[in-house]
């Protein structure tokens, strides 16, 4: 989500819908959220009824489920929808911008690793419509650091099977800053539109360790990789395993979470 583009993302229907090619691998190699943030949802919520916005297969959901909320997801890609539901998760298949909440409202809206594909103006003002007076809206997104040699490696697959690609060096090397600059001008547009409170920026440092088996699962799930094809797919895989085999097999991937928490006011 660079900042030049993130204004733009939601128009990229074909990569925001693309995730569902392979939903099982997602759900299984995609990482969760740290509990500290899911925490934070539930206290800074007035209730319990939480709205997904983007839900995928449902990985933030279940966490918030895990911990007491009630959750309804949102979801355009009918495969992520339909491994949502085998999983439990109650899912509208719809993008939210045209998504009817037939007079529903929630004590949260929040959106993990997908607000960007959702018209910022057009989401804000149902965001709004949608929350009950002192509500919290929340989106957030995982950054992944891994290390040097293995980005490096990946982009090099990258430019070699698909040399079209948009690739924003600057912006993948210093991801953690570009998706915070994306969170505070998707702030900018809750403020704009009125009727939300200052918007507090979130920010949970974590690391995991990976092994190469690991990290080749999780590769393919990521947006620049979803459209390509399996034959495309594996000479990136290659040239990834082999940057990972140089470092004995494993690495700890440094984590950033990173996000925006906007309450709506109280009516007084």
């Amino acid at each position: 989500m660079a900042t030049s583009e993130s204004a733009a993302a939601h128009r990229q229907r074909q990569m925001a819908e693309s995730f569902g090619a392979d939903a099982d691998r997602y759900d299984r190699a995609r990482m969760a959220y740290p509990d500290e943030l899911i925490a934070r949802i539930l206290m800074l919520s007035p209730g319990p009824e939480v709205l997904d916005v983007g839900c995928g297969t449902g990985i933030e959901a279940r966490q918030l489920q895990a911990v007491g909320a009630s959750v309804l997801g949102v979801e355009p890609d009918g495969r992520m929808a339909a491994y949502a539901r085998s999983r439990g998760l109650v899912v509208e298949e719809s993008r939210f911008e045209d998504w009817d909440a037939a007079g529903r409202t929630f004590d949260a809206v929040i959106s993990a690793q997908a607000w960007h594909w959702v018209d910022p103006v057009a989401g804000a003002a149902k965001v709004r419509d949608v929350l009950r007076p002192g509500g919290l809206f929340a989106a957030f997104w995982n950054v992944y650091e891994p290390p040097a040699s293995v980005g490096d490696a990946l982009l090099e697959g990258l430019r070699d099977v698909a040399p079209d690609l948009p690739l924003g060096l600057g912006a993948m090397k210093q991801a953690d800053k570009t998706y915070e600059e994306g969170a505070r001008q998707v702030g900018e547009r809750f403020v704009d539109l009125g009727g939300f409170a200052e918007p507090e920026p979130w920010r949970f440092s974590w690391s995991r360790d990976f092994t190469r088996e690991e990290w080749l699962d999780f590769v393919p799930t990521q947006g620049f990789l979803t459209r390509l094809s399996r034959e495309q797919c594996a000479p990136v895989l290659e040239v990834v395993g082999a940057a990972i085999d140089d470092l004995g097999g494993k690495f700890t991937l440094n984590t950033v979470t990173v996000g925006i928490a906007i309450p709506l006011r109280r009516v007084p």
